[in-house]
């Protein structure tokens, strides 16, 4: 089975499609396009008791889990609590993408390569950092924003802008 309704999940069951050794996808809820390859099925994605419970129903194998959202929360540690076959980062290593903070932190700590970087929590610090910084500028909400919540500023009024908006 495979967890997620974009275009990344609907990528791979076009590739479980092609093995011998899948007899049948789930895609939890999926889209119109996995529709065409798979079962789509509306399960709450919050509710890892409701997805446990049908996995074993279903007999099912393995789970693919792709959007960030359930691998933060924590399906892939309950899943694999459960002793069920689950593939997807866990808990600790989704902070990579569920915290930019988390990352940035990261990289620091161990010397990785990153572009300059502060964290703020109101208007008036980003703001006096802003100052300071050479344009254009990337601006970063912290947490899962779902594909948004990055902007890239090419002046300052678009940078104010941007930091309001967080």
């Amino acid at each position: 089975a495979l967890i997620g309704s974009g275009g990344r999940e609907h990528a791979l069951c076009m590739s479980f499609k092609k093995s011998r050794n899948i007899s049948k996808i789930y895609c939890f809820p999926g889209n119109a396009g996995t529709n065409l390859i798979a079962e789509n099925v509306d399960l709450n994605l919050k509710n890892f008791q409701i997805i446990k419970e049908f996995i074993i129903e279903k007999n099912i194998d393995l789970i693919v889990i792709g959007p960030e959202e359930p691998l933060v929360d924590g399906l892939t540690d309950y899943l694999e609590n459960q002793k069920i076959k689950v593939f997807g980062p866990n808990k600790l290593a989704s902070q990579l993408e569920g915290s930019k903070i988390f990352t940035k932190k990261l990289c620091e700590k161990y010397n990785i390569p990153t572009a300059k970087f502060g964290f703020f929590n109101n208007f008036n610090d980003a703001e006096n950092y802003l100052e300071k910084c050479n344009l254009p500028i990337v601006i970063k909400a912290d947490g899962l924003a779902a594909g948004k919540g990055v902007y890239i500023c090419e002046n300052k009024k678009q940078s104010y802008h941007a930091i309001q908006e967080i």
